[in-house]
């Protein structure tokens, strides 16, 4: 019995998982975490459900970010670098799973400083793994090669993830630019891969199907 998925069914669970991961990492990081740094106690002790919602998201996104390495390695294994690209994919979910085991300690705690000292322990591994996913979207705007602007947007995004990785750690006034960091991260990052996965959802698999 054949039970090979096409390359047009793969498409669609690539693009699909990446929707996922997006609402899933807005409602996490722009709901949640947001409430937990502007409110700690108030969020843990009268918002405990919704707090947990947020870690359930954040799992969430790790199981997919797992789902869409897989699917970018089978569309794309007769590329040399698709294994390489898959293996950082990987490793950015890793961490990032490691990183989500702050978020029930800070709910188990009571005081403001202890919730947010968690909060920035998640924060900072996050952003070591983003280093990471950044090189896998280096090498999948290389391996995909068209559509060109997709591609280019793709590598654009990961070398803004490094970069931005890197000057955290290496800028001691780092806040003084993070409104600038962070624009320059997102939008070739939303551009790049909210396309990617419409491309994905629409053309994906098509031709080679």
């Amino acid at each position: 019995m054949n039970t090979t998925l096409n390359a047009r069914t793969l498409s669609l669970i690539g693009g699909v998982s990446y929707f996922i991961i997006f609402f899933a990492a807005i409602f996490a990081n722009f709901f949640v975490i947001e409430s937990l740094l502007n409110d700690p106690v108030n969020t843990v002790v009268e918002n405990g459900t919704f707090a947990r919602a947020g870690i359930l998201a954040f799992m969430i996104t790790v199981v997919f970010d797992v789902v869409v390495a897989w699917v970018l390695y089978e569309l794309f294994k007769s590329h040399p670098l698709s294994g390489l690209s898959a293996l950082f994919r990987m490793m950015h979910a890793a961490i990032m799973g490691a990183a989500i085991f702050a978020l029930p300690m800070a709910l188990a705690a009571t005081e403001s400083a202890e919730i947010l000292r968690q909060v920035d322990i998640f924060n900072t591994i996050w952003l070591i793994g983003l280093f990471f996913f950044g090189v896998h979207l280096i090498l999948l705007g290389n391996i995909i090669g068209r559509p060109k602007i997709i591609a280019i947007f793709l590598v654009i995004a990961g070398v803004m993830y490094m970069v931005d990785t890197a000057a955290h750690f290496m800028m001691p006034n780092y806040d003084d630019y993070a409104s600038i960091f962070l624009a320059l991260v997102a939008i070739p990052s939303i551009f790049g891969e909210m396309s990617f996965a419409v491309w994905l959802l629409i053309k994906g698999g098509k031709e080679s199907s």
